[in-house]
Order: structure tokens, then sequence, then C-alpha cells
């Protein structure tokens, strides 16, 4: 099941750019999947959402968008800011 390894991997690549101490405040994380990827996204999203249901992340939801084609990204990070 290699979509662990791909789950494992976002959650690298949400620390390395909202950092470790900001890990719980990140609320949802943009992905753009293809269908031609060889990722059964079902089980992608089900390892995300352990992963991200987990300290050292808070509440984080991964949104995942279906394309044609053989595209994997993380397109964007929404990050809980402190203001009021």
């Amino acid at each position: 099941m290699h979509e662990l390894s791909i789950a494992l991997d976002v959650c690298r690549i949400v620390e390395e750019h909202v950092g470790a101490e900001a890990l719980a405040r990140v609320t949802e994380i943009g992905l753009d999947v293809g269908d031609r990827a060889g990722i059964e996204i079902d089980n992608l999203e089900f390892c995300l959402e352990a992963l991200l249901g987990a300290p050292p992340f808070g509440r984080a939801v991964p949104k995942i968008v279906r394309l044609d084609g053989d595209e994997l990204r993380v397109t964007y990070l929404e990050v809980e800011d402190d203001g009021p």
C-alpha cells in the first residue's frame, strides 16, 4: 500500500512549509490527484485522515481534487492564524 508512504510524504511537505510548531494550526490540505497516477484515491484519503487527525496535527482535513492525467501535487495549505 504505497498510499501510506505518499500520505507520509504529504505530511512531511506540510511540516517543511509551516514548521513543526504550526502543524496543529493546519486546517486543510489541498491535493490534485490524477486518475492515472497509480493511486487508490480512497486509500490515500483514508491514510491522510488518519495521519492528520493525530498529533502533531490537530484537525487538518485533506481536500482531494480528482483530475484526468497522472498529476499528484499538494496545491495549498490552509493554516488558522492567531488573529481575532
